[in-house]
């Protein structure tokens, strides 16, 4: 049989480390492309919706070219050097879920849903080559007893919409995470609102209120029972996985939730909301107060309200008639407007 020449481990680390610049570099791109879309000045390079739809179509198109590529290459040599190389891949399809959850906000729905599914078979793709790559262990029994999901833990499907929507690589970021009956408080300042430190996350908390002022650039929440969470002026999106009993007041550009039951959003946002998986969803028109709030919203581009508050997009309902998974609060249940401008 003839031998075939493996690559040395400084090839592959070189290779390696080219790979996770290129990533970095792509995902910079897109968070200067964001910023550029939401700041008060023209974007030069900025086309109509169509345009830009067609464009953002055959970007991703290019991106999943590349990945299918890159799989079919290492299917067909499956053998343990190429490890970092599924590493690699598995990053850019991350990536390419964030891309999808930053710009739905102008895609048609039918055109998230499309991508968000090509998404899901990449990955499988992935799972796939990587069980060629590294084969699984043999089963055995152990006398192990399974890991109960606690309150503050649900239980979460492989391929989740958590996974969709690009919080991979979140864990590590700037946030609150595994606290309960606890008041959080956070004013984030001009510097962090424009550099990466403006990106911020909610994880695991239980019977906590979150206040959150000034502008920042994102907002990922992850499995959050029983909280109050009160947010500035969000540049960008926010993200919502895995929520139940839970108040929010909001200002974003783009906001999606996936799995929430029986909570309130009270929200200015400048696109249509998204839920997907959810019941018992109640919306309202936003109801915050602190000093400066104002300047905060209109730097951020939300001093208008747009009324999509009540524009719901529930992408588990296709029918032509009214959702059941989301309503509008009744006005006798309405909270007042809530102040945090003492955030000590």
């Amino acid at each position: 049989m003839e031998e075939i020449d493996q690559p040395s481990a400084a090839t592959t680390d070189a290779a390696a480390e080219a790979l996770e610049r290129k990533h970095a570099a792509m995902l910079e791109r897109l968070s200067n492309r964001h910023l550029s879309r939401v700041s008060d000045k023209p974007d030069p390079s900025s086309a109509p919706t169509s345009e830009s739809t067609q464009s953002f179509l055959a970007q991703f198109s290019q991106s999943k070219l590349a990945i299918e590529s890159r799989l079919s290459e290492i299917r067909q040599r499956p053998d343990s050097t190429r490890k970092p190389d599924l590493e690699s891949i598995s990053l850019e399809a991350s990536a390419l879920a964030k891309l999808v959850a930053e710009n739905s906000y102008f895609l048609p729905p039918y055109e998230v849903r499309a991508c968000l599914n090509t998404i899901d078979q990449l990955k499988q793709s992935v799972d796939d080559v990587t069980s060629l790559v590294i084969p699984k262990k043999k089963f055995s029994f152990k006398n192990k007893p399974s890991k109960k999901a606690t309150p503050c833990e649900p239980q979460m499907k492989p391929n989740s919409g958590l996974e969709k929507l690009g919080f991979m690589g979140y864990n590590s970021g700037p946030g609150f995470r595994n606290m309960d009956n606890e008041v959080l408080v956070k004013e984030f300042n001009e510097a962090e609102a424009e550099g990466q430190n403006g990106e911020f996350t909610l994880s695991n908390l239980k019977d906590c209120e979150v206040r959150l002022k000034g502008r920042l650039r994102a907002l990922f929440m992850d499995k959050l029972i029983n909280c109050k969470v009160y947010v500035g002026a969000v540049m960008g999106s926010v993200l919502i996985e895995g929520v139940e009993g839970c108040v929010f007041v909001l200002a974003s550009h783009q906001i999606r939730i996936h799995n929430a039951k029986s909570c309130d959003f009270y929200l200015r946002v400048r696109s249509r909301p998204i839920i997907e998986d959810s019941s018992g969803v109640r919306f309202a028109p936003y109801r915050l107060s602190y000093g400066g709030i104002e300047k905060d919203l209109t730097e951020a581009n939300l001093v208008e309200e747009t009324r999509n508050w009540m524009n719901v997009d529930d992408f588990r309902w296709l029918r032509a008639v009214q959702s059941p998974n989301w309503s509008i609060l009744p006005e006798n249940e309405l909270i007042g407007m809530v102040d945090i401008s003492n955030v000590d």
